[in-house]
């Protein structure tokens, strides 16, 4: 049986909703969908700073080894 590219037959996939949009029209959601929101967004907070802290401690390593 010949191989298919999916893409060429189906067509590119969908890309993923964002799950939440900053400005976002928030009068449809319910409170629980509220609540979840605020998590995703505090993940991804959490994600941030520890991205943040990475570049600062790359930083600092690359300071302390060129350091005269």
């Amino acid at each position: 049986m010949a191989s298919f590219d999916e893409e060429l037959v189906f067509g590119t996939k969908p890309k993923a909703r964002a799950a939440h949009e900053i400005g976002q029209n928030l009068d449809d959601l319910s409170a629980p969908e509220l609540a979840e929101r605020i998590a995703l967004l505090r993940a991804e907070i959490e994600r941030l700073e520890r991205a943040i802290a990475a570049r600062e401690a790359t930083r600092a390593a690359a300071s302390a080894a060129f350091k005269p």
